[in-house]
């Protein structure tokens, strides 16, 4: 896959950031989504892709969102053809609240290569390259504790999991304390979280709990290419939704693995900070009608991860200026 389309998904997420930044603390997660989903799909236009979403907002009825089975990208004969992954703002209640965390987030493969799922539950565990091979999603919470705690040479009271603040996660938290491991509770956005444990500084271990499968899908495109460890199966929560699963051939009781979620390495993964946050600062906004956004690119192939920093003169680019 060509490396310049890296740089061109950056640009993607920077302007469904730059739009939907402008929500924050105002109490209105619709807009802030609304306006990420449009800043992306305006920018994606400019493309040379002839990419299709494989899991995303949702499905065809869902629109104006970026639905499964969208085309994106100019289309032209020549460009490649490449599934894509997106949340053009993964923490809208982040946003809407004025809290950290939030981030536009897109992945991009080669036809065929991520996963083609209803948008869904999925029942997730991630760590970062320590801890590779030490995860089990079918053992006991206990279990995988105990294996990636020796993995990282610590004491189990040391560990670090990371849990969205659900109502569903309470046997789960419940279980984490008994055993004596640590607990950091997030409010919204688990893409950020399951990237957290692949970066030591961020102090987080393992990701566990039940979130979003588009979400799980481009947090493990950006694992893989971190060289992190990410699991998950599907969780229907009625027979309409095991039915789509039916439909799309997706078994849900597999346990997905990385390879079922983002087959080969020609995985590119794209995300820019809407709110602060420990991986990526969010927009700020200057005079003179300027703004700064903080972006990371990733490329599974080589391994490479790029922070970028980016000053934007919204006056030269019409859909931004107000």
């Amino acid at each position: 896959m060509d490396r310049n389309l890296a740089l061109n998904l950056v640009r993607v997420t920077e302007a469904a950031a730059l739009e939907s930044a402008r929500y924050l603390g105002r109490g209105d997660k619709i807009a802030a989504d609304q306006a990420a989903v449009d800043g992306m799909r305006k920018m994606f236009d400019t493309v040379n892709i002839d990419g299709k979403v494989v899991i995303g907002e949702g499905e065809m009825d869902e629109a104006p969102m970026l639905y499964i089975g969208e085309q994106i990208g100019k289309a032209k004969e020549g460009c490649p053809e490449v599934d894509i992954a997106v949340d053009p703002l993964d923490g809208t209640t982040s946003v809407a609240k004025g809290l950290s965390n939030a981030l536009s987030v897109v992945a991009v493969a080669p036809k065929g290569c991520l996963l083609h799922a209803p948008d869904m539950y999925m029942n997730k565990i991630a760590v970062g390259p320590k801890a590779k091979g030490c995860i089990d999603i079918d053992a006991s919470v206990e279990e995988n504790l105990s294996n990636v705690a020796k993995a990282l040479n610590k004491d189990i009271s040391d560990l670090t999991v990371t849990v969205i603040d659900r109502p569903r996660h309470e046997d789960l938290i419940k279980r984490v304390r008994a055993v004596g491991a640590r607990i950091k509770l997030f409010s919204d956005g688990d893409v950020a979280a399951a990237i957290a444990t692949c970066f030591e500084h961020s102090g987080v271990d393992i990701l566990m709990g039940v979130g979003g499968a588009p979400e799980g899908v481009i947090a493990a495109a950006a694992l893989k290419c971190m060289e992190g460890e990410f699991q998950g199966k599907l969780c229907p929560m009625n027979d309409e939704e095991r039915k789509r699963c039916k439909d799309m051939g997706v078994d849900v009781d597999k346990v997905l693995t990385m390879e079922d979620l983002v087959r080969g390495n020609e995985i590119l993964f794209a995300a820019t900070g809407i709110s602060d946050g420990e991986l990526l600062k969010g927009v700020v906004y200057y005079e003179n009608n300027m703004a700064t956004t903080y972006s990371v690119v990733m490329r599974a192939e080589t391994g490479t991860i790029r922070f970028v920093e980016a000053l934007h003169k919204l006056d030269k680019k019409p859909e931004y200026a107000r």
